[in-house]
């Protein structure tokens, strides 16, 4: 891990790594003080989980961090794993005779796009500015090709099986969902169509307001977001906020979301409907404004904008602009907003191999936060790690419940 902030004088810090104690060594009278890495990226984290307003921006970098549930079993793709499957996925279809269009280098010169650029957003989006100039047979290749693209991307997506182990989303949960009354819900805006929070907050036992109803089958409505859960004490008039709960924002749908027609309504676990996806491609920022995307885009932008606010954007890679230009402007009007950003690829990097000038550099976004960090913005702090090496630096604010402790012993014998 490394950090950059204002205090870190416009150098990235690395985080020197605790060595575990050696069996029968003496141990020294006082405990070593933290490096100075350690303390800043500790400070960051707490300062944001501290604030009224506690938002999370979670993207792809959340997921990659989970493990097959068994060996050799799918886990979260990448856009590069998109790519590469869906070629070969084509590949095997012509090979069976499976009519699915032309084969997949035919399909790049069919749609103008470069075979050395291995993007499945670009190429999406150039097969469906080709639908909309193409005519007769091509059109209706292209158009297959599309079809198994979107089919390929849910089917890859949907990877999680059920108790699938989530180790780090559910400790993330444990540290930061549980929050003081006189503080607000913790909200989790995700850009993936997977079933992470979902599933982490089920085995935990929190409840996930994600705007459906508790009908069968549930059914969305924006309405439900702001209804609170609370607990009835006694035979009293009194009421409590249950501890574990968090709001969770879809913001480019869900592999479990289905619309279902003429009525339009959008539920869970149907058959029969449409899947409710902003697939990969240039014209996600138009999609955002239909119903239900413009419901989540509303609240986010809301919620960076209300006053002391932390904001954790983790995995994320600011390549979304209608997600980026929400949060530059709030750091423009909100000077209350602290802002901790959390991804592996910030920093220069070199494995060896070849070197790299780092997200900071290639784009514009972080670079922006990047110079109003060393500029000395105290609000912004830079992470350069992943989910799984950022959670154990998480502050654990809140004492563990009765049940939290009860589920962890059920668990350690089998039988939750």
């Amino acid at each position: 891990m490394q950090v950059l902030s204002f205090k870190t004088n416009g150098q990235w810090l690395a985080v020197v790594p605790q060595l575990p104690p050696i069996p029968g060594a003496a141990q020294p009278a006082a405990p070593a003080s933290e490096d100075p890495a350690t303390a800043e990226a500790k400070r960051a984290l707490s300062d944001v989980m501290r604030c009224s307003n506690l938002v999370v921006l979670a993207g792809l970098g959340t997921s990659l961090c989970v493990q097959p549930a068994v060996a050799n079993g799918p886990k979260a793709p990448t856009m590069w794993d998109l790519w590469q499957q869906i070629g070969a996925r084509q590949v095997a279809a012509a090979a069976a005779a499976i009519p699915v269009g032309p084969n997949f280098q035919q399909l790049l010169t069919l749609v103008g796009h470069p075979a050395a650029k291995t993007d499945i957003e670009a190429l999406m989006s150039r097969c469906r500015l080709a639908e909309s100039f193409l005519t007769g047979a091509q059109k209706d290749e292209v158009t297959k090709f599309v079809a198994l693209a979107e089919a390929h991307i849910i089917a890859a997506t949907n990877f999680l099986e059920h108790n699938h182990p989530l180790p780090v989303h559910t400790e993330f949960l444990r540290r930061a969902a549980r929050r003081p009354q006189r503080k607000s819900r913790m909200k989790v805006f995700t850009t993936n169509y997977d079933r992470c929070y979902e599933e982490a907050g089920r085995q935990g036992r929190y409840v996930v307001v994600d705007g459906f109803s508790h009908t069968v089958p549930p059914t969305f409505d924006a309405i439900h977001f702001s209804y609170e859960t609370v607990r009835r004490l006694g035979d009293s008039e009194s009421f409590d906020p249950i501890p574990n709960c968090f709001h969770l924002y879809k913001l480019h749908g869900s592999v479990d979301w289905q619309r279902q027609e003429p009525s339009g309504e959008i539920m869970k676990w149907v058959t029969g409907g449409k899947p409710v996806l902003i697939y990969p491609r240039n014209s996600k920022y138009e999609l955002a404004f239909e119903q239900p995307y413009l419901e989540m885009i509303g609240a986010f932008q809301t919620a960076v904008r209300e006053p002391d606010t932390g904001l954790l954007v983790v995995g994320f890679g600011f390549n979304d602009n209608h997600l980026a230009e929400p949060i530059m402007s709030a750091i423009r009007s909100n000077l209350s907003m602290k802002i901790v950003v959390v991804s592996p690829g910030l920093a220069p990097w070199n494995n060896g191999v070849v070197n790299g000038p780092g997200e900071c550099e290639n784009n514009k976004y972080l670079g922006q936060l990047k110079s109003l960090a060393v500029a000395g913005d105290a609000r912004i702090t830079l992470l350069n790690c992943g989910f799984e090496q950022m959670v154990p630096f998480v502050p654990d604010l809140a004492a563990e419940t009765d049940l939290e402790r009860h589920v962890a012993r059920l668990r350690n014998i089998g039988v939750a």
